[in-house]
Protein backbone atom coordinates (compact mmCIF):
# COMPACT_ATOMS: atom_id res chain seq x y z
CA UNK A 1 0.00 0.00 0.00
CA UNK A 2 1.45 3.28 -1.05
CA UNK A 3 1.37 6.27 0.94
CA UNK A 4 -1.02 8.37 -0.66
CA UNK A 5 -0.35 11.29 0.91
CA UNK A 6 2.63 11.55 -0.87
CA UNK A 7 0.94 10.72 -4.53
CA UNK A 8 -3.08 12.60 -4.10
CA UNK A 9 -3.59 13.25 -7.81
CA UNK A 10 -2.88 10.49 -10.77
CA UNK A 11 -3.22 11.08 -14.14
CA UNK A 12 -3.63 7.91 -15.88
CA UNK A 13 -3.81 7.32 -19.78
CA UNK A 14 -5.67 3.95 -21.42
CA UNK A 15 -7.57 3.79 -18.08
CA UNK A 16 -10.82 1.94 -19.24
CA UNK A 17 -9.17 -1.30 -18.91
CA UNK A 18 -5.61 -3.99 -18.48
CA UNK A 19 -3.07 -2.60 -16.64
CA UNK A 20 -4.95 1.11 -16.61
CA UNK A 21 -8.10 0.16 -15.14
CA UNK A 22 -6.29 -1.98 -12.23
CA UNK A 23 -3.58 0.92 -11.56
CA UNK A 24 -6.27 3.61 -11.41
CA UNK A 25 -8.51 1.29 -8.92
CA UNK A 26 -5.21 0.41 -6.96
CA UNK A 27 -4.54 4.56 -6.23
CA UNK A 28 -7.97 5.57 -6.22
CA UNK A 29 -8.25 3.12 -3.32
CA UNK A 30 -5.47 3.87 -1.46
CA UNK A 31 -7.46 7.76 -1.50
CA UNK A 32 -5.94 9.09 -4.11
CA UNK A 33 -7.66 11.86 -6.90
CA UNK A 34 -7.59 10.21 -10.78
CA UNK A 35 -7.66 11.99 -14.27
CA UNK A 36 -8.39 8.97 -16.53
CA UNK A 37 -7.84 9.04 -19.88
CA UNK A 38 -9.78 6.44 -22.44
CA UNK A 39 -11.65 6.48 -25.68
CA UNK A 40 -14.27 4.51 -24.15
CA UNK A 41 -16.78 6.83 -22.13
CA UNK A 42 -18.76 4.52 -21.02
CA UNK A 43 -16.05 2.82 -19.06
CA UNK A 44 -14.76 5.96 -17.57
CA UNK A 45 -18.09 7.11 -16.36
CA UNK A 46 -18.64 3.74 -14.85
CA UNK A 47 -15.08 4.24 -12.65
CA UNK A 48 -16.59 7.55 -11.83
CA UNK A 49 -19.83 5.99 -10.54
CA UNK A 50 -17.75 3.66 -8.68
CA UNK A 51 -15.49 6.34 -6.75
CA UNK A 52 -17.95 9.29 -6.65
CA UNK A 53 -15.94 12.49 -6.51
CA UNK A 54 -12.32 10.96 -7.06
CA UNK A 55 -12.51 10.24 -10.80
CA UNK A 56 -12.54 13.32 -13.58
CA UNK A 57 -13.38 10.97 -16.91
CA UNK A 58 -11.45 12.58 -19.68
CA UNK A 59 -12.79 10.44 -23.29
CA UNK A 60 -10.28 11.17 -25.90
CA UNK A 61 -7.98 9.51 -27.91
CA UNK A 62 -4.39 9.49 -27.01
CA UNK A 63 -3.01 10.38 -30.82
CA UNK A 64 -5.27 13.47 -30.44
CA UNK A 65 -2.61 15.90 -28.83
CA UNK A 66 -4.85 18.89 -28.67
CA UNK A 67 -7.71 16.76 -26.86
CA UNK A 68 -5.02 15.35 -24.59
CA UNK A 69 -3.82 19.21 -23.54
CA UNK A 70 -6.97 20.66 -22.92
CA UNK A 71 -7.71 17.72 -20.88
CA UNK A 72 -4.76 17.86 -18.98
CA UNK A 73 -5.06 21.85 -18.14
CA UNK A 74 -8.74 21.22 -17.16
CA UNK A 75 -7.93 18.84 -14.70
CA UNK A 76 -4.75 21.40 -13.59
CA UNK A 77 -7.11 24.05 -13.08
CA UNK A 78 -10.01 22.10 -11.42
CA UNK A 79 -7.75 19.97 -8.79
CA UNK A 80 -4.02 20.63 -8.95
CA UNK A 81 -0.80 19.92 -10.64
CA UNK A 82 -0.30 16.05 -10.73
CA UNK A 83 1.87 13.95 -8.19
CA UNK A 84 2.12 11.08 -10.83
CA UNK A 85 1.34 10.80 -14.56
CA UNK A 86 1.41 7.50 -15.81
CA UNK A 87 1.33 7.04 -20.06
CA UNK A 88 -0.13 3.63 -20.28
CA UNK A 89 -2.46 3.78 -23.27
CA UNK A 90 -1.24 0.89 -26.20
CA UNK A 91 -2.01 -1.49 -28.57
CA UNK A 92 -0.79 -4.52 -29.73
CA UNK A 93 -1.28 -6.93 -32.96
CA UNK A 94 0.16 -9.47 -35.22
CA UNK A 95 1.83 -7.43 -38.14
CA UNK A 96 4.22 -8.91 -41.21
CA UNK A 97 5.55 -6.53 -43.05
CA UNK A 98 5.28 -8.23 -46.57
CA UNK A 99 1.05 -7.51 -46.19
CA UNK A 100 0.49 -4.06 -47.49
CA UNK A 101 -2.43 -3.90 -45.34
CA UNK A 102 -0.25 -4.16 -42.27
CA UNK A 103 1.10 -0.70 -42.93
CA UNK A 104 -1.90 0.98 -41.23
CA UNK A 105 -1.72 -1.34 -38.31
CA UNK A 106 2.12 -0.18 -38.03
CA UNK A 107 1.20 3.39 -38.05
CA UNK A 108 -1.62 2.70 -35.06
CA UNK A 109 0.58 0.90 -33.00
CA UNK A 110 3.44 3.83 -33.70
CA UNK A 111 1.42 6.75 -32.94
CA UNK A 112 -0.58 5.19 -30.36
CA UNK A 113 2.36 3.60 -28.15
CA UNK A 114 4.72 6.14 -28.81
CA UNK A 115 3.70 9.70 -29.39
CA UNK A 116 0.69 8.93 -27.59
CA UNK A 117 3.32 8.66 -25.16
CA UNK A 118 4.71 12.19 -25.48
CA UNK A 119 1.23 13.32 -25.99
CA UNK A 120 0.36 12.59 -22.57
CA UNK A 121 3.78 13.72 -20.96
CA UNK A 122 3.70 17.10 -22.80
CA UNK A 123 1.22 19.01 -21.09
CA UNK A 124 2.65 18.71 -17.33
CA UNK A 125 5.93 19.03 -17.25
CA UNK A 126 6.39 22.45 -17.02
CA UNK A 127 4.06 22.19 -14.38
CA UNK A 128 5.50 19.83 -12.66
CA UNK A 129 9.44 21.57 -13.05
CA UNK A 130 7.60 24.41 -11.65
CA UNK A 131 6.14 22.88 -8.54
CA UNK A 132 9.66 21.64 -7.97
CA UNK A 133 11.46 24.52 -8.38
CA UNK A 134 8.70 26.30 -5.73
CA UNK A 135 9.83 23.22 -3.30
CA UNK A 136 13.03 24.21 -3.05
CA UNK A 137 14.11 21.62 -5.99
CA UNK A 138 13.21 18.51 -4.18
CA UNK A 139 11.24 15.95 -6.34
CA UNK A 140 7.37 16.58 -6.85
CA UNK A 141 6.39 14.32 -9.27
CA UNK A 142 7.04 11.36 -11.62
CA UNK A 143 6.50 10.88 -15.23
CA UNK A 144 5.62 6.69 -15.44
CA UNK A 145 5.71 5.27 -19.16
CA UNK A 146 4.43 1.53 -19.79
CA UNK A 147 7.15 0.30 -21.89
CA UNK A 148 7.28 -3.49 -22.44
CA UNK A 149 10.02 -6.85 -22.37
CA UNK A 150 9.04 -7.05 -25.77
CA UNK A 151 10.87 -3.74 -26.34
CA UNK A 152 14.41 -5.47 -25.32
CA UNK A 153 14.46 -7.04 -28.94
CA UNK A 154 12.64 -7.61 -31.72
CA UNK A 155 9.77 -10.67 -31.83
CA UNK A 156 8.73 -12.60 -35.05
CA UNK A 157 5.23 -11.12 -36.07
CA UNK A 158 5.31 -8.54 -33.61
CA UNK A 159 7.63 -6.15 -35.50
CA UNK A 160 5.18 -2.57 -35.15
CA UNK A 161 4.62 -3.95 -31.17
CA UNK A 162 8.24 -4.23 -30.49
CA UNK A 163 9.51 -1.68 -32.54
CA UNK A 164 6.70 0.72 -30.60
CA UNK A 165 8.21 -0.65 -26.76
CA UNK A 166 12.04 -0.38 -27.81
CA UNK A 167 10.89 3.65 -29.29
CA UNK A 168 8.86 4.46 -26.00
CA UNK A 169 12.17 2.67 -24.05
CA UNK A 170 14.72 4.72 -25.46
CA UNK A 171 12.25 7.69 -25.12
CA UNK A 172 11.65 7.59 -21.61
CA UNK A 173 15.62 7.42 -21.13
CA UNK A 174 16.10 10.41 -22.93
CA UNK A 175 13.14 11.81 -21.01
CA UNK A 176 15.05 11.02 -17.96
CA UNK A 177 18.31 12.66 -18.99
CA UNK A 178 16.54 16.15 -20.34
CA UNK A 179 14.80 16.05 -16.67
CA UNK A 180 17.46 14.63 -14.57
CA UNK A 181 17.80 17.77 -11.54
CA UNK A 182 14.54 18.96 -12.34
CA UNK A 183 12.77 17.92 -9.27
CA UNK A 184 11.20 15.45 -11.54
CA UNK A 185 11.20 11.95 -12.03
CA UNK A 186 11.06 9.62 -14.89
CA UNK A 187 10.55 5.84 -13.98
CA UNK A 188 10.35 3.30 -16.99
CA UNK A 189 8.48 -0.25 -16.56
CA UNK A 190 8.36 -2.87 -18.93
CA UNK A 191 5.59 -5.58 -18.20
CA UNK A 192 6.23 -8.95 -18.87
CA UNK A 193 3.19 -11.02 -19.51
CA UNK A 194 -0.04 -9.49 -18.07
CA UNK A 195 -3.49 -11.20 -18.02
CA UNK A 196 -5.51 -8.24 -19.52
CA UNK A 197 -7.67 -8.19 -23.06
CA UNK A 198 -4.19 -7.90 -25.15
CA UNK A 199 -2.59 -10.99 -23.81
CA UNK A 200 -5.86 -12.86 -23.84
CA UNK A 201 -5.54 -13.84 -27.83
CA UNK A 202 -1.60 -14.97 -27.73
CA UNK A 203 -1.90 -18.62 -28.88
CA UNK A 204 1.66 -19.05 -26.70
CA UNK A 205 2.70 -20.18 -23.83
CA UNK A 206 3.59 -16.61 -20.97
CA UNK A 207 5.72 -17.37 -18.16
CA UNK A 208 5.48 -15.48 -14.95
CA UNK A 209 1.78 -14.07 -16.15
CA UNK A 210 0.40 -11.94 -13.58
CA UNK A 211 -3.16 -11.19 -12.60
CA UNK A 212 -3.50 -7.69 -13.65
CA UNK A 213 -4.16 -6.53 -9.85
CA UNK A 214 -0.88 -7.64 -8.52
CA UNK A 215 1.14 -6.73 -11.37
CA UNK A 216 -0.51 -2.97 -10.94
CA UNK A 217 0.43 -3.02 -7.31
CA UNK A 218 4.06 -4.00 -7.86
CA UNK A 219 4.34 -1.05 -10.31
CA UNK A 220 2.76 1.01 -7.95
CA UNK A 221 5.53 -0.05 -5.90
CA UNK A 222 8.31 0.45 -8.61
CA UNK A 223 6.85 4.27 -8.94
CA UNK A 224 7.05 4.85 -5.39
CA UNK A 225 10.65 4.31 -5.03
CA UNK A 226 10.96 6.42 -7.77
CA UNK A 227 12.86 3.27 -9.63
CA UNK A 228 14.61 4.80 -12.68
CA UNK A 229 13.68 1.44 -14.45
CA UNK A 230 11.82 -2.02 -13.58
CA UNK A 231 10.53 -5.55 -15.19
CA UNK A 232 7.23 -6.41 -13.65
CA UNK A 233 7.62 -9.05 -13.10
CA UNK A 234 11.31 -9.60 -11.95
CA UNK A 235 11.74 -13.39 -13.42
CA UNK A 236 11.29 -11.41 -16.81
CA UNK A 237 13.98 -8.92 -16.20
CA UNK A 238 16.41 -11.99 -16.12
CA UNK A 239 14.82 -13.68 -19.43
CA UNK A 240 15.23 -10.13 -20.87
CA UNK A 241 18.50 -9.49 -20.14
CA UNK A 242 19.41 -13.26 -21.63
CA UNK A 243 17.60 -12.80 -24.28
CA UNK A 244 19.19 -9.06 -25.09
CA UNK A 245 22.68 -11.03 -25.11
CA UNK A 246 21.89 -14.09 -27.24
CA UNK A 247 24.07 -13.99 -29.91
CA UNK A 248 22.02 -12.95 -33.40
CA UNK A 249 23.06 -16.31 -34.96
CA UNK A 250 21.57 -18.23 -31.79
CA UNK A 251 18.75 -15.73 -31.52
CA UNK A 252 17.23 -16.12 -35.07
CA UNK A 253 17.62 -19.77 -34.97
CA UNK A 254 16.11 -20.24 -31.61
CA UNK A 255 12.76 -17.47 -32.32
CA UNK A 256 12.49 -17.91 -36.32
CA UNK A 257 9.35 -20.80 -36.26
CA UNK A 258 8.19 -19.15 -32.93
CA UNK A 259 4.20 -18.75 -32.67
CA UNK A 260 2.94 -15.34 -33.62
CA UNK A 261 0.38 -12.86 -32.52
CA UNK A 262 -2.80 -13.23 -34.56
CA UNK A 263 -2.80 -10.57 -37.04
CA UNK A 264 -5.07 -7.85 -38.31
CA UNK A 265 -6.79 -7.10 -34.96
CA UNK A 266 -5.97 -4.37 -32.08
CA UNK A 267 -5.90 -5.08 -28.42
CA UNK A 268 -5.82 -2.24 -26.05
Amino acid sequence: MIAVEHYPLVVISGASSGIGLALARHYLECGATVAAFARRAELLHALAFEFPGKVFPYALDVRDAAAVQTAAHDFMARVGVPDIVIANAGVSVGTLTEYAEDIDAFKQVMDINVLGMVHTFQPFIAAMRLDATQGGGRASGTLVGIASVAGFRGLPGAGAYSASKAAAISYLESLRVELYGSGVRVVTICPGYIKTPMTSLNPYSMPFILEVDDAAKRMARAIERGASFSVVPWQMGIVGWLMKRLPNVLYDRLFANAPHKPRGLLKK
